[in-house]
């Protein structure tokens, strides 16, 4: 059991102090208590946070299931999540053949950590169908990607299928037009089977005439939108493909920039792209060591019958306590 004083010193504000603390490694449910490293505290994790239910789907990494050889490339890909495509990345004359590959890749593809899913094509395009009656057949299937998800009913109709298969997959919807935007807050709350909103600039900016520029500025307001609204019921939120997948400089600014926003992911379009994504969708060591200080602080104070309490002279109250908790979770994950 961790000894913790019987008084914390206060600071001039009234607000309890909390110590300098060592590094700790893990944060566990068990019995009531969380354990964090070597030590235990019957401090309660705060309400509202659901940390068992927690994954991780840094980068999301698309493979084109027209060409078999960047299939057996996926195989050894440590994306979180390897998303076959059955959309974009194959050409109208080869949709056939791609389901019959995608099938294939999913039942073959050695990585049982993985999250495994699928990219089908559009509602309405007259292929989404066949796409779901293909791909449900196969048990490594996690979860369906839908693209350019514009309305309620776009979801309902793949949730029926999911559910009329008995099997247990989620759904990622994409946010890829204006009038998505517009109705995202339906989209979201469409199904329970959702549990990722996804940004897609290239065809947002298709549909609305918006002409990208390097600042990324006229993106702000959707990708603010989608990140928001993912967050507000309790989804993960997908940020947009950084096209000039030679450039690392632009995939690196980028991805910090999705992370800042709130972001917990990004797609990639490209095997090199995957190690920068993981890494910058994984809590920095900096952020680590102040999210343990602050939960630490928050065990301690808890013990005295105190809320908000001095942190390097910042007050620490229960949102923020409530956001360390994320981060530690999300970094025991990506150290796994």
């Amino acid at each position: 059991m961790l000894r913790l004083p019987l008084l914390l010193p206060k600071t001039s504000t009234g607000l309890h102090c909390a110590k300098a603390i060592p590094k700790t490694t893990s944060l566990h449910r068990n019995s009531g208590v969380w354990r964090r490293g070597q030590h235990t505290t019957t401090a309660p994790v705060p309400s509202g946070l659901d940390l068992g239910s927690e994954k991780l789907r840094r980068a999301v990494f698309y493979v084109p299931c027209s060409e078999e050889r960047k299939i057996q490339k996926s195989y050894v890909s440590a994306a979180d999540c390897i998303m076959y495509d059955l959309e974009d990345g194959v050409s109208l004359n080869r949709k056939d053949q791609a389901r019959h590959l995608v099938i294939n890749a999913l039942n073959n593809n050695p990585r049982m950590e993985a999250e495994l899913g699928v990219r089908i094509n559009g509602i309405g395009s007259g292929l989404e169908h066949q796409d779901l009656s293909a791909v449900l057949q196969s048990t490594r299937l996690d979860v369906i990607m839908v693209p350019k998800v514009e309305r309620a009913s776009d979801i309902h109709q793949v949730a029926e299928m999911i559910e009329k298969s008995g099997r247990k997959v989620g759904i990622i919807a994409g946010i890829e037009t204006a009038l998505g935007v517009l109705n995202i807050r339906d989209i979201a709350a469409a199904s329970p089977l959702i549990d990722a909103l996804l940004f897609a600039a290239e065809d947002y900016c298709a549909d609305t005439g918006i002409v990208r520029t390097k600042s990324r500025k006229e993106l702000y307001y959707a990708r603010a939108l989608v990140t928001t609204t993912a967050h507000a019921y309790k989804k993960q939120a997908i940020d947009m493909v950084t096209m000039d997948f030679r450039s690392k400089e632009t995939l690196e600014e980028e991805s910090r920039e999705g992370a800042e926003m709130g972001f917990t992911g990004k797609q990639v379009i490209h095997p090199a792209q995957v190690d920068m994504v993981q890494e910058l969708f994984a809590p920095p060591k900096d952020i680590v060591r102040k999210a343990e200080r602050i939960v630490q602080g928050y065990e301690e104070n808890y013990m005295v019958g105190k809320g908000a309490f001095d942190l390097d002279g910042k007050a620490i109250d229960m949102p923020v306590i409530k956001w360390a908790y994320r981060v530690l979770r999300r970094a025991e994950l990506a150290r796994k």
